[in-house]
């Protein structure tokens, strides 16, 4: 690969260079908290056997998750684009692809163009090959709201709900795409909407904690956050309450849900014992213990609930 001598980033003549930062910049391995969830989710919808061919349980588990990573692309790339000047005048992302001018924003451009055509074929095969054409109805509308949570930090400290909500806007999608009907029956439909509120709780918790890190530059730049609201003390006590939101809407939906066991009661006990210890880490090891606290352990708790409830479904 060819690179500047002074920057040693790709130059701007090698787009798979550039496609390539913006994917490492974006960290595309952090699709992992949302995904579970929406394979889960997907497979408590799955069409009856008689009503489904030989192919169609891979392949729409395969357009599932290619719809969430261009999503998420979109979203981040939406996010790193309009902060890209807030970025660069923090130190902790300073060195940030688009905040550090190793991309333009005609590269954004290019990128979110290109996620944002890749859902979208992705939400009308679909319709192509299962007559649902819901998710291509509703594709520019989840784009829209995805899109969101990048600009909320501007107005309002309640942000990291925003970011929950676009999380949870996943599990609720794949069902839609997978078999739109089945979120009225009284048993897998309602658990799909607590699965989501789980995420929303969950994810808006571990995005609190996450923010602690930008406590002083968020009152400096004058960005709204919990942490810039209620300072490192408060912010730790609404990160707990919201992840105990979080656990009481996953215990809702282990209860509604039959075909939910003891592989799913295992699952949901390990994940109340990683948000227990998440908080611990925070309280014993503070601003050093968000690293691990914010990735290792949440990372763990959304494979664990996806195979844990996919398990359960489908044995």
């Amino acid at each position: 690969m060819k690179t500047d001598a002074q920057t040693n980033e790709p130059t701007r003549a090698n787009a798979l260079g550039r496609l390539f930062l913006a994917l490492a910049d974006i960290k595309l391995a952090h699709s992992v908290f949302a995904l579970p969830f929406a394979v889960l989710t997907a497979v408590l919808v799955l069409p009856h056997p008689d009503k489904r061919g030989a192919w169609d349980v891979p392949v729409m588990l395969a357009l599932v998750v290619v719809c969430m990573v261009f999503a998420r692309t979109w979203a981040m790339v939406v996010n790193r684009v309009a902060d890209a000047r807030f970025d660069a005048a923090n130190p902790r992302t300073a060195g940030r692809a688009f905040a550090r001018g190793a991309l333009s924003p005609g590269d954004g451009g290019l990128l979110l163009v290109g996620s944002a055509a890749g859902f979208c074929l992705g939400a009308g095969a679909f319709g192509v090959m299962f007559k649902n054409w819901y998710p291509l109805a509703l594709a520019i509308p989840v784009l829209a709201w995805i899109a969101l949570y990048s600009f909320t930090k501007r107005f309002t400290w309640l942000c990291h709900i925003f970011l929950g909500g676009a999380l949870a806007a996943s599990p609720v999608a794949a069902a839609i795409a997978v078999n739109p009907g089945e979120l009225v029956h009284a048993d897998s439909g309602r658990a799909v909407f607590w699965l989501a509120t789980m995420v929303l709780f969950w994810v808006a918790g571990f995005d609190v904690i996450y923010a602690l890190q930008d406590l002083d530059f968020d009152r400096e730049a004058g960005l709204k956050s919990v942490p810039a609201r209620f300072g490192w003390r408060g912010s730790v006590w609404v990160a707990r309450q919201l992840h105990v939101l979080a656990l009481a809407a996953l215990g809702v939906a282990w209860w509604i849900e039959p075909r939910f066991g003891w592989v799913f009661g295992v699952g949901f006990g390990v994940i109340a014992g990683v948000l227990v210890l998440e908080h611990a880490v925070l309280a014993r090891r503070g601003r050093e213990g968000i690293p691990m606290a914010f990735f290792t352990l949440n990372g763990v708790v959304s494979v664990v609930l996806g195979v844990a409830g996919i398990i359960d479904a489908l044995v």
